[in-house]
């Protein structure tokens, strides 16, 4: 949650005009939507991680076990409608839960603010104080966001929620739908298109190429040492292509 009452002062609303002056002359991008984005942005980075990693595993493992174009094909995209469906589906439960949480969260303190507007009152006093502002200070910034908008000043503070910006699972199953369907026409465009004694080489770097793409842009959106997320995800997908090809090698050597 964004701290809203960093720099608040008698007369200045945290969050409010002034300190959005001041953002934009320091060339600086402040409060929720900010944490929004970022989060959309990881959401798409590990959703074509996902569809890089599980597709290119199922390709893979037929590559093993069959040279047959068609059965490629079928397979990859078998997969891809698979996990995207999957990946959406997954989405919408989560957030819809997410957005009834918060919806019954706001309702909750519309309530108690109807019905007990000076405990209210004294509790954003109380959480304001606890973020560092001076107990005569946050008083009165508690009693200037109160006649502004009450209920948007406990959502911000206490709840952590912007009323204006209820996650929306619709949104939320199409990125991920999205993002994994990006993801995984790599391998199977790999898979599919070179001659068949380059495919396997052709998908394998091409899939490591792309995770080493997305690990290093997952620890940048998490200001985190790249090499280390572009070890786990490559290392993560060359297993799980080792792991498939063994065993599709398996099945074809046995004839199942």
């Amino acid at each position: 949650m964004t701290d809203e009452t960093h720099g608040a002062g008698p007369g200045k609303e945290p969050g409010g005009e002034g300190a959005g002056q001041a953002d934009e002359e320091h060339g600086e991008t402040h409060g929720g939507g900010l944490g929004t984005r970022l989060n959309w942005l990881r959401a798409a980075v590990l959703g074509a991680n996902d569809g890089i990693v599980s597709t290119a595993g199922l390709v893979v493992g037929v590559a093993g076990a069959t040279a047959d174009r068609a059965a490629l094909l079928t397979a990859g995209l078998a997969g891809l409608l698979a996990g995207s469906m999957s990946m959406a589906a997954g989405e919408y439960v989560s957030v819809s839960t997410q957005r009834d949480s918060e919806k019954a969260a706001l309702a909750a303190e519309r309530r108690e603010l109807r019905e007990q507007p000076e405990a209210e009152l004294d509790e954003l006093t109380e959480l304001l104080t606890d973020r560092g502002l001076s107990p005569d200070v946050a008083r009165e910034a508690a009693v200037q966001l109160t006649e502004r908008d009450a209920l948007r000043a406990h959502a911000r503070v206490e709840l952590g929620i912007d009323p204006d910006e209820l996650t929306n699972p619709w949104h939320a199953a199409g990125a991920s739908f999205l993002a994994f369907t990006v993801g995984a026409l790599l391998p199977l465009l790999a898979i599919v298109l070179p001659p068949a004694g380059a495919r396997l080489y052709v998908t394998v770097l091409s899939v490591l190429a792309a995770l080493a793409v997305t690990g290093w842009w997952s620890a940048r959106l998490g200001a985190a040492p790249p090499r280390p997320a572009i070890l786990r995800n490559t290392g993560g997908g060359a297993l799980a292509m080792a792991v498939t090809y063994a065993a599709g090698s398996l099945l074809g050597a046995t004839g199942l």
